[in-house]
């Protein structure tokens, strides 16, 4: 099982957990549903493998058995009080190169916008005009079988104030994605542990897919309470404003999408399992789909997921024709066919997804590694 219900303790960094047991089955309430792009819990057994190659090589470590990572842990400054926080991805080719993180030309377009926090940089200490409350307690409360996510109970357990996110730039048109990830109020939902002394911070991740590749990928922020609840990281209601949605426009768009399925197959050992009602059972990582991933030399990766949730119609589930989905493509052929809808039939048409809409919300995921 999922931990339903999470209470951790913000001097320790300790979690205690109540489990729920979950109602008898009941059915999906489809098109009723807010769509998450992951969940804290064991991976897939299909995903757990190695053979993967690191996109940020300022990365000190990657464990896809323990699914962790672990990054150089940075310090800046909030009025006075220590930040700490990881780079992961950099709009500077540059630039990125130099910090050894994804390079992310499309977080330029979010410039002027609230998505980007202005901050300075006097000695080379950041200092940031938005910050992140670390204290609130993190409740996901999963709905009854069969339809776990759609009539679950969510709170996120940290909250950035109005001027957070996880976007800044210092000047000179280059925007860095900086999450914070600790400060005197406590720490990220995903960090597994900080070590100040030696500047590293060890971070969960999730697998996801790329072209039938395995991906493996942070999760930071979202601007959706619930996927902020969902996947365990900040809630930064300004990521709304990077602009792009239902858009993957190499020359305006900031965003590149991110597709989970919400009613895939379930079943721990069922080779086809995937999406967010399963994740929420316990049985592993809801297996999302990632439109692009760095390092492809086309500039249309970006951390910045525009979310576009999928869901098995049930005519698909009766006729037998419900698979799992490992590419943008596999999603539009499904969707010319009838055979999933979006969560939001009336979002904006993505027109590099074959029109398929785009949910309305964002989820800040840098890709870590590719197999």
């Amino acid at each position: 099982m999922p931990r339903p219900r999470t209470t951790r303790s913000r001097t320790s960094g300790s979690r205690r957990s109540r489990l729920r047991r979950l109602p008898a089955a009941a059915a999906c309430g489809a098109l009723a549903v807010t769509a998450a792009v992951g969940f804290a819990g064991p991976a897939a057994a299909s995903g757990s493998g190695g053979g993967f190659t690191l996109d940020i090589t300022s990365a000190s470590g990657l464990n896809p058995t323990a699914e962790t990572v672990t990054l150089p842990l940075l310090q800046g400054t909030h009025n006075g009080q220590k930040i700490y926080y990881v780079v992961t991805d950099d709009s500077d080719r540059a630039d990125a190169a130099r910090r050894g993180v994804n390079w992310a030309p499309k977080l330029a377009h979010a410039l002027g916008t609230a998505a980007v926090q202005n901050a300075t940089a006097p000695g080379g200490v950041v200092e940031f005009p938005g910050i992140v409350d670390f204290s609130p307690t993190r409740v996901v409360t999963p709905g009854p079988a069969g339809n776990e996510f759609a009539g679950g109970t969510y709170a996120p357990g940290s909250v950035g104030d109005g001027a957070y996110s996880p976007l800044i730039t210092t000047g000179g048109g280059i925007v860095i994605e900086a999450a914070q990830v600790a400060d005197d109020s406590g720490v990220h939902d995903s960090v597994v542990s900080l070590d100040k002394v030696n500047h590293t911070a060890t971070l969960k991740t999730f697998f996801g897919f790329w072209n039938g590749h395995r991906t493996i990928y942070l999760h930071l922020d979202s601007s959706s309470p619930v996927v902020a609840a969902a996947e365990g990281s900040n809630l930064a209601p300004n990521l709304d404003a990077a602009p792009g949605l239902g858009s993957n426009d190499v020359n305006t768009s900031a965003r590149s999408a991110i597709i989970p399925i919400v009613n895939g197959p379930v079943g721990a050992t069922n080779p086809a399992r995937q999406g967010l009602n399963s994740a929420l059972r316990g049985e592993g990582d809801p297996l999302n789909i990632n439109q692009d991933i760095p390092g492809q030399g086309n500039g249309r990766y970006s951390p910045v997921w525009d979310v576009h949730a999928a869901v098995w119609t049930q005519a698909a589930i009766d006729a037998g024709q419900r698979v799992r989905l490992t590419s943008g493509s596999d999603l539009t052929g499904a969707f010319s066919h009838g055979l999933v809808v979006s969560v939001n039939p009336g979002g904006v048409p993505n027109p590099s997804l074959g029109g398929f809409p785009a949910a309305g919300f964002i989820s800040n995921c840098p890709i870590v590694a590719v197999d």
